[in-house]
């Protein structure tokens, strides 16, 4: 099987580490989720979450075309993770207050009064 960087595949998970979860991808190739990639949150013991031999979906995050190293994610994949991006919205002003450029318009007289005077313009 060819992989390629953003491609999602599944696997079977054949080592558990602390550090994170090996996956077989063919009877060639194998990738690593590191235990930041496994979903979003802190992981207490991933041993209680997974098993060896079970089949999980992942996407390919980066291959390393010297040790042909697979780093995958298993979080990349999951659904409430893609939910959350959608619902959470980011604004950068308030909207309780309504007072735009008044703050500036208030102090920009005088700021102009004192950059004359100090380049002597």
């Amino acid at each position: 099987m060819q992989v390629k960087i953003g491609d999602i595949v599944e696997g079977k998970i054949s080592g558990i580490r602390q550090y994170g979860i090996f996956v077989r991808l063919d009877s060639k190739r194998e990738g690593l989720i590191h235990i930041s990639e496994i979903h979003g949150g802190y992981v207490k013991d991933i041993g209680r979450e997974y098993q060896v031999g079970e089949t999980i979906k992942v996407q390919v995050l980066d291959i390393d075309p010297y040790s042909n190293q697979i780093s995958l994610s298993r979080r990349a994949v999951l659904p409430e993770v893609k939910e959350a991006r959608k619902k959470r919205a980011h604004f950068w002003t308030s909207k309780r207050v309504k007072n735009g450029f008044s703050p500036l318009k208030e102090v920009l007289n005088n700021q102009i009064k004192e950059a004359k005077e100090r380049y002597s313009i």
